[in-house]
């Protein structure tokens, strides 16, 4: 998909302010050029000047800042759709106004969910987010109580994709057991022998892989953990077995068929046993063949500093919500102790390990407002003002890498999407203010300007 530079005018020039290439040096340019669809040049004013030509705009940003296309690496787009505005943690919480809002009505037409994938799509092109991973849409859903995470989803996707209805770049992930529920190695060897997801449309839209649960959450109580909650149980894996080792024996089945048919793996992981199991799982399928699969732990809520050097070693990512640590730390504590908080979410010990990171906002459980998860993981900072988990902050050039180079990166795709550099598509999001100037907490009451999807503007404000 890359695409060569020529001397032709550009379609697009944006120029005079802080360009955020994100590239492996992390360069600050001056103005970038959009040709045809892709980035033509980034450099300085000068250096891009001679590809301004009669048909060319030319946005003057004034010292704003342009960002590669935002990738929310996990969000739940036609969940999203039909719950917006409300948010999950907010009723987890307590952070809502006013009474919880009724559950929607269950999507039964394709022509619903078609709405409501299109209502997120007009959501996030006005938050810069120009591509996301839909985590979870298969047969195992396809009677759920809300209609929004079945196998037809999948279809609604490539159609829209295929009629160039789509603001966003969408990667899907395969569901073949319940969401946030019970799950089995039959069922999913069933999945994978029968089941044939709808062909990718290039650049738009492709079925990447499978998404198993694990366990629950700890707040719950449901995460499986090496250490007890106050009541003396440690939580379970949700695979199906009688016993702790039937169900490990059942989920690395799991792991084993879906990494043997060639899909990529995410694994829903939350408690420090379940993490470590998973990536021991994981590891050894990956040792089988060393294929570059992409693995990934999703959320990683709790996670000793052994698992992180194993995901590193067998380069499994870690994909996890910055907004989840500062709103539900007590919950957590009020489960496992205040043991426990200090290798929960440890995206600093992440990084430093050497563990491909992807930030993200799970929606609608958090905010799709990337602006928060980036806030919250340079400040570690929650609603209410206190910081927690202040040793596993990140930079900001961390984070924002977090939020795409490293989501294109865990879709396969860093070669064509993810930085700002010629002959990448042009994906771009343009920021009213100074990033660099602008303090971590108050990133998101900094405007989106403008979004870019493949050369074509979808918002401006």
């Amino acid at each position: 998909m890359l695409r060569n530079e020529s001397q032709d005018e550009a379609d697009l020039v944006l120029t005079g302010g802080q360009v955020h290439t994100v590239d492996a040096a992390d360069r600050v340019a001056e103005a970038i050029a959009v040709r045809g669809g892709a980035i033509a040049r980034v450099g300085t004013a000068g250096e891009v000047a001679p590809l301004i030509g009669r048909r060319t705009r030319v946005v003057p940003l004034r010292g704003a800042s342009v960002l590669p296309g935002i990738n929310d690496s996990h969000l739940h787009g036609v969940w999203l759709g039909t719950m917006w505005p409300s948010l999950l943690m907010d009723q987890l919480t307590g952070g809502g106004h006013g009474d919880p809002p009724a559950a929607p009505a269950r999507l039964e037409t394709s022509a619903d969910r078609r709405a409501a994938i299109l209502r997120t799509g007009a959501l996030l092109a006005t938050l810069g987010i120009t591509s996301y991973t839909e985590p979870g849409l298969g047969p195992g859903e396809d009677d759920g109580p809300s209609g929004c995470f079945g196998s037809a989803a999948l279809r609604d996707y490539a159609d829209l994709a295929a009629e160039g209805l789509l603001t966003a770049r969408v990667t899907a992930l395969t569901l073949f057991g319940e969401l946030d529920g019970a799950s089995s190695p039959a069922a999913l060897l069933e999945g994978l022998r029968g089941f044939a997801p709808p062909a990718a449309v290039p650049g738009w839209f492709r079925v990447a892989g499978v998404k198993v649960f694990a366990d629950g959450i700890p707040p719950m109580r449901t995460a499986w953990t090496d250490e007890p909650y106050e009541d003396g149980t440690y939580g379970s894996l949700l695979v199906d077995g009688g016993t702790d080792d039937e169900r490990e024996a059942g989920l690395v089945a799991m792991i084993d068929a879906a990494h043997a048919a060639g899909h990529q793996i995410g694994v829903h992981a939350t408690g420090s046993r379940a993490t470590r199991v998973v990536t021991r799982a994981l590891a050894t399928a990956l040792a089988r063949d060393g294929r570059d699969a992409r693995h990934y732990l999703i959320h990683g809520d709790l996670l000793h500093p052994a698992t992180l050097k194993a995901m590193a070693a067998a380069g499994i990512g870690l994909n996890t919500q910055a907004g989840i640590p500062v709103a539900t730390e007590d919950l957590l504590v009020a489960a496992l102790g205040r043991e426990a908080a200090a290798y929960a979410w440890p995206v600093g010990d992440a990084l430093a390990t050497g563990v491909p990171l992807c930030l993200s906002s799970d929606a609608p459980v958090l905010t799709p407002d990337w602006r928060a998860g980036v806030a919250a993981a340079v400040t570690r900072q929650g609603p209410d003002g206190r910081v927690r988990g202040a040793a596993q902050r990140v930079a900001l050039a961390r984070a924002l890498r977090a939020y795409t180079i490293t989501p294109a990166w865990q879709d396969g795709a860093e070669a064509w999407k993810g930085s700002l550099e010629p002959g990448k598509v042009a994906d771009l999001c343009v920021l009213d203010g100074d990033l660099l100037r602008t303090e971590p907490g108050a990133l998101p009451q900094v405007s989106v300007r403008m979004t870019v999807v493949d050369g074509r503007v979808v918002h401006e404000a």
